[in-house]
């Protein structure tokens, strides 16, 4: 239950009197739905509760005032789950329909066969998004439009609040003060999320529950974007997801996981990230099941990544990581006819995004490792102590068998790294040098680590080797530039 609600339902175990009732009434925030509906739950039939419930209908211009206790439990999100009825969805929908998403084909969806026939320009994402996040379940399509009503009900309280004519940047700033500050929607701990990464991905587990990994409430603000007519472009830095809005050379970043700060573009790049990739509405689809699927591959659960790629694929056709991934799940199923020919599509693509390419396809390709590295590196870690030195001794007896193993090398340098144990590091990742001299993050890592041992000479030759790399791709990394300011304060240049 979100703050104000717990708020008020301790004030309810003490019945107010008259006077104090309306004290509490005049102190809600009058551009408030969801607190004038949530003092209406506990005080209807009083004078000051059915002036909150008027305020609520007046700033939702509802013209079903008794449809009041259905939005009071949508809004407050308290502990009856009754499912709206069908009419009770076709209301709101009656009063939402003057919102632009109703102008996209793709709001009127039946099925996810529909949405995947369509272009991009004309998916509604919240609708896409349930259709198929909920394929093959009972009533799949009446319940999608369950919750596609209560995106309609959570833009019509953001609209409530704009003027007539709101900028975009009105229109991000009551978007985020809604969602994060009212609604109370928020990352989730990573020991939580880590296991049930689908549950804080699929949209009606993030609606549900509030809490969601980037993707997740990247997906949910982009639905509510639609419904406010709010232009928004989808950037995905490696890992990550957030939106900006872009006019000319102005650009506002939209961090969903900090509360939809405006992060500088520059903090989304690294060694080997020299620009951001920009998504499209029905990649966004797709990246919810690379989420899920992602997580069965990260437990060995073969059979249900594969088919959960493939419907990414529907989706992300032709898209680099997702046809690797796949790839790697087809191996581990014995299929490895169609899982070495997806591989062979990818193994020496180097994305226009990146510095250097990812290596692992290719070392599988040529022999240098076989499926057990493939599976040594994703095999999941929980950040104890136990847990990455149990990888760290799979992957010392790994690179004895398979010593030309690029990737196999730079996971074991960053298990000691994360050990603290430089020494041990240094040596792998001067392996992994030798190996691979055209990755930029590898002589980016030795420069750091022979700085904590304060061999500066060293230090400089591997600084060098990392902005000869990442300039032969005209790039120049942010934590490159901050590494060459701090080492020349220790010494000159080498």
């Amino acid at each position: 239950m979100i703050a104000f609600s717990l708020f008020f339902t301790l004030l309810a175990t003490s019945p107010l009197v008259g006077s104090e009732r309306q004290a509490l009434y005049n102190s809600l925030d009058p551009q408030s739905v969801a607190k004038a509906l949530a003092f209406y739950e506990l005080y209807p039939g009083t004078e000051e509760g059915n002036a909150a419930l008027a305020r609520a209908t007046e700033l939702l211009d509802l013209s079903h005032p008794s449809f009041a206790a259905t939005l009071t439990t949508f809004i407050n999100r308290g502990e009856k789950k009754e499912e709206w009825s069908e009419e009770e969805v076709e209301k709101i929908e009656k009063i939402a329909a003057h919102l632009p998403n109703r102008k996209l084909q793709g709001y009127h969806a039946q099925s996810e066969e529909e949405v995947v026939a369509l272009p991009s320009r004309e998916i509604d994402l919240g609708m896409a998004l349930l259709l198929s996040q909920m394929k093959g379940e009972s009533g799949a399509h009446l319940q999608a439009r369950r919750y596609s009503a209560m995106l309609d009900l959570m833009a019509m309280q953001i609209i409530a609040r704009l003027p007539r004519d709101a900028t975009p940047e009105e229109k991000i700033a009551e978007t985020n003060r809604y969602i994060f500050d009212e609604m109370h929607f928020r990352f989730p701990p990573q020991s939580v999320y880590a296991q049930d990464i689908d549950l804080y991905t699929f949209l009606p587990s993030v609606m549900d529950n509030h809490l969601g990994v980037c993707l997740g409430v990247t997906a949910l603000y982009l639905a509510i974007a639609q419904r406010i007519e709010l232009p928004l472009e989808v950037i995905t830095p490696p890992g990550h997801i957030y939106v900006r809005y872009r006019e000319g050379e102005k650009i506002v970043n939209i961090e969903t996981t900090a509360r939809g700060i405006n992060t500088p573009s520059e903090t989304y790049l690294s060694v080997n990230t020299r620009h951001l990739e920009e998504r499209t509405i029905k990649e966004v689809i797709g990246m919810t099941h690379v989420n899920q699927a992602s997580l069965y591959l990260h437990l060995s659960e073969f059979e249900k990544a594969a088919p959960v790629y493939e419907q990414a694929m529907l989706y992300m056709p032709g898209d680099p990581l997702v046809t690797e991934l796949l790839g790697y799940s087809y191996l581990f199923l014995q299929k490895k006819r169609e899982g070495k020919k997806l591989l062979k599509e990818i193994a020496y693509h180097l994305p226009d995004h990146y510095v250097a390419r990812r290596k692992l396809a290719e070392d599988y390709l040529k022999g240098k490792v076989g499926k057990e590295g493939i599976r040594a590196v994703f095999q999941r870690v929980d950040e104890t102590r136990k847990s990455i030195l149990q990888k760290q001794e799979e992957l010392q007896v790994l690179l004895q068998k398979h010593p030309q193993f690029r990737d196999g090398w730079q996971q074991l340098a960053v298990g000691w790294i994360q050990l603290k144990r430089f020494k041990e590091a240094i040596a792998a990742l001067e392996t992994a040098q030798t190996l691979d001299p055209e990755d930029p993050v590898i002589p980016y890592y030795l420069s750091v680590l022979y700085g904590e041992r304060f061999d500066l000479k060293k230090c400089w030759e591997n600084l060098h080797k990392a902005e000869a790399i990442t300039q032969s791709r005209n790039f120049s990394p942010k934590p490159l530039k901050d590494l060459r300011k701090a080492l020349s304060a220790l010494c000159p240049e080498l």
